[in-house]
């Protein structure tokens, strides 16, 4: 393991305010979102919403990386050229989702376990000969009256410990992705405490398993109330929260907090990261080692899928007439989530 490498890999993707587009749905969820606007759910059809994705202009102004699908990494565009090989020639770092997915852990009704760790090293060795430089890995932690259970919580934390460190192992810089879902009618301050019970143990597990912080990215959810809870709190609120728990429970050392959008809407999800930013700033860390400047001790950006890809989902539809206007809304959706020059790119208000 080049532990520098690691370390310049993180900070490239953490580099001039730009965030990273999770392009990483598999191919069932993906035929989900065709499903439900009538798109055929082939691989074509995939293929060609894929290079339509990666193939947008200017992308590379406000997206320093994409996270694949094993689907999507070996894909061509339509012409012939491998998407990795786009990605490159646009200065777009590319990574791969690693994980099998979330199913039930036996003898926890209601809560699930992320599988993936058999034969993890032999396909992050594979992945990294196809040119990936980071990967992806999601945990899964849902809130009602008796959950989230600590059994599930620990035996999550130690899969994300276990994969991030064979990511390192192996070259990769390991986005590290405990998500604590929006479903239920839970209230902020619930979705605060589960999310900092779910960080202290991630990180406790991290140090156990030797992760080197600095050469990792962290991608959580946002501290927010449950979809159906009646009292949904403010824009600022939720930016508040949201940065308060991070600060109890996340190491300097980190350089960056690439946050999920967790099924927000696109405005939503660019409004409470916009006024996190807007609140506290950007960090940057300076030449002299171990010095940070600004008001955060880690950088904050966006690791957003549908809230980018949304709009132009929609407006594709599956016809490629629609794609230069939907390669704009990407674009623009992109954009909206920057922080450049000290400023956001966006003219969302603060609730």
């Amino acid at each position: 393991m080049e532990t520098s490498q690691l370390i310049n890999t993180a900070k490239a993707l953490l580099a001039d305010g730009k965030g990273i587009l999770a392009m990483d749905e598999s191919n069932s969820t993906c035929n989900k979102r065709f499903a439900t606007l009538g798109i055929p759910q082939t691989v074509e059809a995939r293929r060609a919403y894929r290079e339509l994705l990666v193939t947008t202009p200017r992308l590379s102004e406000c997206i320093s990386g994409i996270i694949l699908f094993d689907e999507t990494i070996r894909q061509h565009t339509r012409a012939g050229q491998p998407f990795m090989e786009v990605l490159t020639h646009a200065g777009i770092m590319p990574g791969i989702k690693v994980d099998l997915g979330a199913k039930p852990l036996a003898g926890f009704p209601g809560e699930t376990i992320t599988e993936g760790l058999d034969g993890l090293r032999e396909r992050l060795v594979n992945y990294r000969q196809l040119g990936a430089h980071f990967a992806k890995w999601r945990a899964v932690i849902s809130i009602d009256e008796a959950l989230p259970t600590t059994a599930c919580i620990e035996a999550n934390m130690h899969a994300l410990a276990r994969y991030a460190a064979l990511c390192q192992e192996t070259g990769l810089v390991p986005i590290v992705e405990p998500e604590v879902l929006m479903e239920g009618n839970h209230p902020m301050e619930r979705c605060e405490a589960v999310t900092q019970h779910v960080l202290e143990m991630l990180f406790t597990q991290l140090h156990a398993q030797r992760v080197v912080l600095e050469g990792m990215l962290l991608k959580p959810n946002m501290v927010l109330a449950g979809k159906t809870c009646p009292e949904q709190p403010t824009i600022e609120a939720v930016a508040k929260a949201t940065v308060a728990c991070l600060r109890r429970t996340v190491p300097a050392a980190v350089p960056g907090i690439a946050f999920l959008s967790g099924g927000q809407s696109p405005e939503v999800a660019s409004a409470h990261l916009n006024a996190m930013q807007t609140l506290y700033g950007t960090s940057t860390r300076s030449e002299t080692p171990g010095r940070i400047t600004g008001k955060l001790p880690w950088v904050l950006t966006f690791s957003f899928g549908r809230a980018i890809q949304q709009p132009a989902l929609t407006i594709w539809d599956g016809d490629d007439t629609n794609r230069n206007q939907a390669q704009k809304a990407l674009f623009e959706r992109a954009k909206a989530n920057t922080f450049q020059d000290g400023s956001v790119v966006s003219n969302l208000a603060v609730a």
